[in-house]
């Protein structure tokens, strides 16, 4: 069986919390659990002048990429609701060829 991964482009999270709340119902967690969280770094200006308001989506220790709902044949539930399309589940080497190709503003989840 192929290891799956979860790919996030950190580029195009607009912070919605389309996948935060996905999770919270999929999971049926409390408010101050969740699978997967959506922080937020505050504007700030890089030394090159741009400014940036980025958003982190970040999986957490209840994450265990909906194997239920994966099992099934189906997505995982952030994945499904994700609004902006940046969240993605392939093989790791999918993800890692992937992340070679865009660069620094991504990240892999293995469970």
């Amino acid at each position: 069986m192929t290891q799956k991964a979860l790919y996030i482009d950190y580029e195009f999270c607009s912070g919605c919390h389309s996948c935060e709340v996905a999770c919270r119902n999929e999971i049926e967690c409390g408010i101050d659990d969740w699978g997967i969280k959506v922080l937020e770094d505050k504007p700030r200006q890089h030394a090159d002048g741009t400014w940036h308001w980025d958003y982190i989506a970040l999986p957490g220790e209840l994450c265990d990429m909906c194997e239920a709902r994966t099992a099934a044949g189906k997505l995982p539930a952030c994945v499904q609701s994700c609004q902006a399309k940046c969240l993605e589940i392939s093989t790791i080497e999918e993800c890692a060829a992937k992340l070679a190709a865009k660069g620094k503003k991504a990240a892999i989840l293995v469970p």
